[in-house]
């Protein structure tokens, strides 16, 4: 069984794109795994902080609350994010974005997680063709090699 990894509770909020204030709140609720250490700093175990995670909990995604629920076809969400309409379509079909409603042949689907989606998509340098960008859960995703890099201070 290998031992829980610890970190900063301000590297936790950077790595995963929370306030500390946020992740303070969620470890004195209990739902990440804390300690503060005796110089009063406090680490976070950073497994329950990636478990705990979810799409609707990422600033990213609370950012465009103001879309939830709202619909918007899949080739007007294409023409309207410049994102090509089979990357929207693939991540309709793998749940990331929400099928709201089908109206004859034209399917209706969240812009709050198309803007989302958008986002992390855009947030990715270079080609992303071929590249996984969200996790099964919706969340971004984080190779190994990324996760293994020193954080800039």
């Amino acid at each position: 069984m290998a031992l829980p990894t610890y970190i900063p509770i301000s590297d936790a909020a950077r790595k995963y794109g929370y306030k500390v204030a946020e992740l303070r709140n969620l470890a004195e609720s209990g739902k990440i795994d804390a300690v503060q250490l005796p110089d009063g700093d406090v680490v976070v175990s950073e497994n329950t902080v990636k478990n705990t995670l979810r799409k609707e909990d990422l600033p990213e995604y609370r950012r465009y609350k103001h879309l939830a629920g709202v619909e918007i076809g899949i080739g007007e969400a294409a023409r309207k994010y410049d994102v090509p309409q089979p990357t929207i379509s693939r991540w309709v079909h793998r749940g990331i974005i929400t099928k709201i409603r089908q109206d004859g042949q034209k399917i209706l689907i969240d812009e709050q997680d198309v803007a989302y989606c958008t986002r992390i998509y855009q947030r990715k340098t270079g080609d992303n063709r071929g590249r996984r960008l969200f996790t099964q859960d919706g969340t971004p995703y984080q190779p190994k090699s990324e996760e293994a890099l020193p954080q800039a201070a």
